[in-house]
Parts: C-alpha cells; structure tokens; sequence
C-alpha cells in the first residue's frame, strides 16, 4: 500500500443551491402544492395575508450560548420581492377542473411511505424528472453525486419509485419499464423471460431465436407476445391528455405594436414570512434551552432559504423566457414557420447562467402566445443549412419526416434512404444516417417493421 496526496477541483451544491434547482423544475401547479407541503414541515414559515403584523417585540436580552444567534436569521425575514406588481390586477384565464398531475399523485405516495428525510428529497428529485411519458430523465449517477449519496443507494431508492402506481413509473428505458411490470404481472413466464433476456429480438421481431433459445412453440409465443401487449409502455401517458387534464401556461405572452407583454404565472404564490409568533418566543432566549435554540435556528433558516428561493425562482424564470423571446422574435411576431434554430447554450450565454439552470426552467413549463400554447422545449432545436444558405431548425425537418412516413404506402414503407433523396429534392441536404436519427428520436420504427399487410 502506498500514501499520496493530490488536488482535487469539486462542485458540492450548497442546501440553497439544490432547493433553488428543484423549485425551477417545478411547473405553477406543482410550485403551489411545494408552497403548501413546506408550509406543513416548517412552523416557522406562514402566510402573510393569514394574520395580523405584530407589535415590535421587546428588546431581546443576551443570549447563554453567543454562538447561535437567532437574531440574526430573523433580519429581512419578510418576501420583498424586487420586481414589484400587483397581483390583484392581473387578468388571469380562467381554468377549468383540475386533475392532479402524475407529479403530484408520486408525491402523494412517497408520502405514505416509511424513509427518512434525505431518501425523501432524492424521491421527490426523481418525480420532477420524470417526462410526460412517464421516464426517468436524469442520470442516477448524476442524482448520487449531486447529493453525495453511494450510487446503490440511488438504485434502490430508484427500483421503490418504479413500484409506485403506476407500476413502471420513472424508468429509464422502455425494457426497464415493461421488466418491472412483467415481473409484477408475470413472473417466470416466458413473457417475463422475453423482456429480461431476449428484449433486443422481440423488439426487432426476430422470433426464432427466441423460439429456440426458451424452447417455445409458436402458440407460446404468440401467449407471451399476447402478454406483453397489455402492459403499458408509457406509465406517464393520461395525466397530460387535453381530453383528461388541462396544461396551466406558465408564463402568459402577447404581442402589442411589435413589443411583448410576459407575465408570470405565480398569482397564487402566496407573500411568505416568518412566524411573529416565534419572534415573541425567543425574544426572552434565557428561557429556551439550548436544543430548542438549535432547533429554531435551524427552521429559521430553511424559511429564510426557501422565500429566497421562491423570489429567485420567479426572476430567473423572466430572465430565461425574455430571452427565448428576443432569440425566436421572428416566430413571436409571424407564428410557428419562423421557428430558428436554439440550443439551451444560446440562452445560457446570453444571461450568464448554467446550462443545467436553463433546462430546469424549460422542463415541463408552458407559455401561451398568439400562437397557441407550447412547452418551452419546443423553442429548441438544432439547426442545419439548406442548399439556399437558410439556417433550418431540426424541428421543421422532423415534422416533414413525420408526415412522409405517415403518408407513405404501409404495404410498401419507404426506406431511410429514399427519405433522404426525397428531403434533398425539397431543398434539406439529410444524409441517411441523419433520417435514421430523427426517425428515432420520433419513435418512429424502420421501414420493415412499418409493413403492414
């Protein structure tokens, strides 16, 4: 064994710093059910508009134990926020019944569930991450060392989140998701074994190795496949269909003599302060023992970190969305064919912030325009240049793929490299290799498996 010493550079993220990152993920509805769960945990946060200011307490007498000064975490404890507006002035849009979200039903169940605080927060990290098909979006390795947590501690935490209802829920890839729920629904049957062993010859329906390989008949097969077919491979589908839920825009935008009016929709946030009731209890500290004192210091704080957090929520989200207004301008003023090319570095570089921040922000929220309502994530994509010299983004080159192949002759699918040819008569120079990506990247299968008889 040998000793050595080396440097290491290392980014911890500080307690603020990851409650700031999870309440930019979270969308309005979402913000509101935070808002309400903290104000459950933490006594020392309330609502301003549910009591009455205090008088000024007496004048405080000298604290035992000079190292935890409660004093000090009670400056500035009242939400200022530093864009100032009126809230009753607003004209919001009127929504109609509201389903819960999927987030808000994992919330609800991880809640019943016996954990201590730690694994709870990295559940809830989970649930924000999830996508609108029910997939887990973030790495797990990122997940561990972003709390500085073992990686089998991650694992495990993450094989309970898919065990929620529904089953499957926050898997990170389709095998995984129909696995969990073979094993639930189906265990040890050939159907369990097809997903676990032979998931790659299912999917690209090569069947006699797996008639070989577990020593099926073609009835069995087709008894498995049949089984396979009614578990469901998008646990998450339902909770954003417009025919079940309704989407809340996150930021309401309109256009008026070539100038944009963006407002945020955090009506509903409520003004947050800390408790005037504990304010009059340690205003005598001599009488409070010194776990009591430890105690509110440390509530005092998470209040203080969390009407913090909600204040920055609201300027980076106003910083993120101007931007993304004044890169696609064109598409603000003339609608969805003047959709440029953006990647989340161009708004990152341009109001100096992380990447990793932007794509917080533009998970899962929604603007309403002149246009129609959209994901933020809509207003990015990369781009290439057509044979004319035009920047193309992706996303219009995506949507002609999607309709040549949806108007194709299934008896007779169209190749990728026909796909190619035909988008370079029209003026996209796509190589092959490109059509297969895009075609991926829309679930859309080859053109073998897209024969129908």
């Amino acid at each position: 064994m040998e000793l050595s010493q080396h440097l290491e550079l290392k980014q911890t993220l500080t307690p603020q710093q990851i409650l700031l990152s999870t309440l930019l993920q979270l969308p309005s509805l979402a913000l509101e059910l935070r808002i309400k769960t903290e104000l459950e945990m933490n006594p020392l946060l309330e609502l301003e508009d549910d009591i009455e200011e205090l008088d000024n307490p007496e004048e405080e007498s000298e604290v035992d134990e000079p190292e935890i000064d409660l004093d000090d975490y009670f400056q500035n404890d009242g939400y200022e926020a530093k864009e100032y507006y009126d809230k009753s002035n607003e004209e919001m849009e009127v929504q109609n019944a509201y389903t819960p979200s999927l987030a808000e039903e994992l919330l609800e169940q991880i809640a019943t569930l016996h954990m201590d605080a730690d694994s709870r927060v990295i559940m809830e990290e989970m649930i924000w991450n999830i996508d609108e098909r029910g997939y887990l979006t973030m790495e797990l390795e990122i997940i561990a060392e972003k709390f500085e947590v073992d990686l089998k501690s991650i694992e495990k935490l993450h094989g309970k989140l898919m065990q929620l209802d529904p089953i499957g829920i926050g898997a990170r890839t389709l095998q995984e998701c129909l696995l969990v729920q073979a094993e639930r629904e189906y265990p040890q049957t050939p159907a369990h074994f097809i997903i676990r062993d032979y998931f790659e010859e299912f999917a690209n329906k090569r069947f006699e190795r797996i008639l070989r390989k577990l020593h099926l008949t073609r009835s069995g097969l087709r008894e498995a496949e049949e089984m396979i077919s009614h578990l469901n491979p998008k646990p998450g589908d339902g909770y954003l269909d417009p025919r079940t839920n309704y989407v809340t825009p996150d930021f309401y935008i309109s256009e008026q003599d070539g100038d944009f009016i963006v407002t945020l929709n955090d009506s509903f946030i409520p003004d947050l302060r800390i408790s005037g009731s504990y304010k009059n209890m340690i205003s005598n500290q001599k009488s409070l023992d010194t776990d009591t004192k430890v105690f509110l210091k440390k509530k005092v704080e998470s209040a203080k970190w969390f009407i913090n957090s909600i204040q920055m929520r609201r300027i980076t989200m106003l910083k993120v969305i101007n931007s993304i207004i004044e890169h696609q301008r064109e598409f603000f003023l003339k609608g969805q064919d003047y959709l440029r090319p953006m990647v989340l570095r161009d708004i990152a570089e341009d109001i100096s912030m992380d990447i990793s921040t932007i794509s917080r922000v533009t998970s899962g929220k929604y603007a309403q325009t002149d246009w129609g309502t959209f994901e933020l994530r809509y207003f990015f994509s990369e781009g290439i240049e057509a044979e004319d010299g035009e920047n193309i983004s992706t996303r219009r080159i995506k949507e002609r793929l999607r309709v040549i192949i949806e108007e194709e002759n299934k008896s007779r699918p169209i190749s990728d490299e026909a796909i190619s040819k035909l988008l370079q008569t029209e003026g996209f120079p796509i190589a092959r290799r490109t059509v297969a990506k895009y075609r991926e990247q829309l679930n859309i299968p080859v053109a073998r498996l897209r024969r129908e008889i």
